[in-house]
């Protein structure tokens, strides 16, 4: 324990104080029992220790960052003269192990095995455990959740700045396990420092398909079949996706017994905002109907392996892409792509929300920048065609 020769603990000196291998009290210099305990990890918390009873009696005050010196001083102040007055403080002792908390990777592991396993979707459980493994357990695993301060979690999100959306989602899943261990009863006393950490600007990419760069791809995808360079299912849910708009896995997981053609209909029993039907159209019922439907494989999209679905479409995605020359799309931009034809042809924002099985309406306005360029599109063609009728008259009248 170190005492601040000459100096009183202010915002100033507490953020000066060295981080050393080993945790360190350090004492304010005019207030006995007045200290600020610096971790390892960087993160600062405020004490008050007196004794009482012929016993020492230790209370943390809060985290620095989270209270201020001065906050953390006065309540000093009042803990202290009330225990030598032989009140009983409302703080209980401290004790570093339960007023920090567990550590995050603890917190991660049972957040994953308690909540998203037992409550969320397959792919949003993986998204999860994808930011934990990658970003948070790596950078932070060993600190306990009280541990870590406003600056620690601001410098993550800086080191993964090129990456905004990344960066965001890291931030945004630490948060959930403070506020989830809200709920378990062990949360830090220090509260949640994500709170205090302000998102990076997400620039959403956005790539459609012109109606020359379709007819590339479709093309392509027949010569690669013809040819075999691809397995033909990965050709059929290219083709499924682009004359649906539905997302990846919602074609990849699609079964026979959800295809009702007489009812001109996809089932999907699990998208990703609930259940919905998906019309089937025409060119979609043909591909459809050209694809093998086997006794032994409950799935349309089937794998080389009996009874097993087709999984990954990346490798067959990017043979494609690269013979079409269509290096910088992606799957997903096929789903874009869909919807961008759609409000080429005169539908309306909320019926492609519908088509696309959007939950919000905000998630399809992100199209209307293109539903003001169709309108755009249509009044010049408009106004070009009244022109030619107007212009001769106005030549007449000059």
């Amino acid at each position: 324990m170190t005492k601040l020769a000459r100096k009183t603990i202010s915002r100033r000196t507490v953020e000066a104080l060295p981080v050393a291998a080993r945790e360190t009290v350090y004492w304010d210099s005019e207030l006995p029992g007045f200290g600020v305990r610096v971790y390892p990890s960087g993160s600062k918390t405020y004490l008050a220790q007196t004794r009482a009873g012929g016993k020492s009696r230790r209370i943390g005050l809060g985290r620095h960052g989270i209270i201020s010196a001065d906050q953390a001083r006065r309540e000093a102040a009042k803990i202290i003269s009330g225990i030598k007055s032989g009140n009983k403080p409302e703080r209980e002792t401290e004790s570093s192990q339960k007023d920090l908390g567990p550590t995050v990777k603890e917190a991660a592991e049972r957040f994953l095995r308690e909540h998203a396993e037992v409550r969320c979707k397959p792919r949003t459980v993986q998204i999860y455990q994808n930011t934990i493994n990658q970003h948070l357990v790596p950078a932070l695993g060993d600190l306990r959740l009280g541990e870590i301060g406003h600056d620690r979690v601001a410098a993550l999100q800086y080191s993964l700045r090129d990456k905004p959306v990344t960066a965001n989602m890291v931030v945004e899943q630490l948060s959930r396990l403070y506020r989830m261990a809200g709920l378990w009863g062990v949360a830090p006393k220090g509260g949640n420092p994500c709170r205090f950490v302000r998102k990076f600007k997400e620039h959403r990419r956005e790539r459609f398909l012109t109606d020359e760069e379709f007819r590339r791809l479709g093309r392509v995808l027949g010569e690669l079949e013809k040819e075999g360079k691809i397995h033909p299912a990965a050709v059929a849910a290219f083709r499924l996706l682009m004359l649906t708009g539905c997302r990846r896995n919602e074609i990849l997981t699609l079964r026979w017994e959800d295809v009702d053609l007489a009812a001109g209909e996809i089932r999907l029993r699990d998208a990703k905002t609930g259940a919905r039907s998906v019309a089937i159209s025409p060119a979609a019922r043909k591909v459809l109907e050209d694809l093998p439907c086997l006794p032994d494989n409950p799935w349309v999209i089937a794998g080389a392996q009996p009874g097993e679905r087709y999984k990954n479409l990346n490798n067959a995605w990017k043979v494609v892409r690269n013979r079409a020359g269509l290096r910088d799309v992606r799957i997903h931009d096929l789903r874009h792509s869909f919807a961008s034809r759609a409000l080429a042809l005169g539908e309306s924002l909320p019926m492609i929300g519908k088509l696309l099985g959007h939950g919000k309406i905000q998630t399809t306005a992100r199209y209307a920048h293109l539903a003001r360029d169709s309108v755009n599109a249509a009044a010049a063609r408009i106004a070009e065609s009244l022109w030619a009728d107007l212009d001769g008259t106005i030549n007449r009248n000059v």
